[in-house]
């Protein structure tokens, strides 16, 4: 039986070259035809660890005569392995499916392998408490408007590195996310309060391009910001388990539960789709409490 002895996508080291160089250039190819399409850093940086993790099980192969059967057996040995997960398999085939399809332009081909479906996990929101007590017990400006940016406008880590100090528009009160998820710009709301925070850490660390930027004036980091948030959160003795993403739930939560249709709150968070907005309604409050619980209808 195949058995797949491979390491965790993502974390070979780039110096140790393909044994192959047809397989070197098969990889320069489809990265070079990702950026041509226009993908995202982040997609190309996802095919690519999914390619490269495909393409070192075949070490010793020319990729173009890897056969559908072989792609098959690896696959069903994949879904065998601890680095399964649903995400993880849709992301390999889309990679795999890439290279046959889009670089070498062959068919489109449909593997006999049922797409994994992902598991329904309802989003971890903080509380309206649990969200003060953090920006009050940040360490400094720079980390409490990091966290308060998040809350007043729904953002993704990557949109928090991301911005620029033009992307504040303190005149229209707009903030400007530029070439987000999906290579779409949108706008949101700038609070007040936000703004004057804003002002005080402007004042106080004086970045020169990017909103937020490391002690050498470069771009901050993402890990930075996951790390500042676990410190904070156990100071304020926030003990949910959640990212920086999850304040981002809470945001989209809280407006839903303060009579915020899903659509304004769709366009604000930058989903696709109204039906991905629809989540939060299974966690709001406003609308769980208006259910009685059968429980209560017994005179107890």
């Amino acid at each position: 039986m195949l058995t797949l002895q491979i390491a965790k996508p993502g974390s070979v080291n780039r110096n140790e070259s393909f044994p192959d160089d047809i397989q070197r250039k098969a990889l320069r190819a489809y990265v070079e035809l990702l950026r041509l399409r226009n993908y995202s850093q982040n997609t190309i940086k996802n095919y690519r660890n999914w390619f490269e993790f495909f393409l070192r099980h075949f070490h010793d192969r020319k990729p173009s005569t890897i056969s559908k059967n072989e792609i098959l057996d690896f696959l069903v040995a994949f879904r065998k392995s601890s680095h399964w997960s649903a995400t993880s398999q849709n992301q390999l085939v889309n990679a795999i499916k890439f290279f046959y399809e889009k670089l070498l332009n062959r068919p489109r081909e449909f593997y006999d392998l049922p797409r994994a479906k992902k598991e329904t996990k309802l989003p971890v929101v903080f509380a309206e408490k649990e969200i003060k007590a953090m920006i009050e017990c940040a360490e400094n400006v720079k980390h409490r408007a990091i966290i308060c940016l998040a809350y007043a406008c729904g953002l993704r880590i990557s949109e928090i590195v991301n911005m620029k100090i033009e992307d504040i528009d303190s005149k229209r009160m707009v903030i400007s996310i530029r070439q987000s998820k999906g290579r779409k710009d949108r706008q949101v709301m700038l609070s007040p309060v936000l703004l004057n925070l804003l002002r005080a850490y402007f004042k106080e660390y004086k970045p020169q391009s990017w909103l937020f930027e490391g002690w050498n004036k470069t771009q901050y980091s993402t890990r930075s910001i996951g790390q500042m948030l676990q410190r904070i959160k156990q100071k304020a003795g926030v003990r949910k388990k959640g990212s920086i993403h999850a304040v981002r739930h809470s945001f989209a939560t809280h407006l839903l539960e303060g009579g915020t249709d899903l659509l304004s709150i769709k366009e604000l968070l930058g989903h696709n789709s109204l039906r991905t907005t629809s989540t939060y309604v299974h966690v709001s409050r406003k609308h769980i409490n208006k259910i009685i619980s059968p429980l209560d209808k017994l005179g107890l």
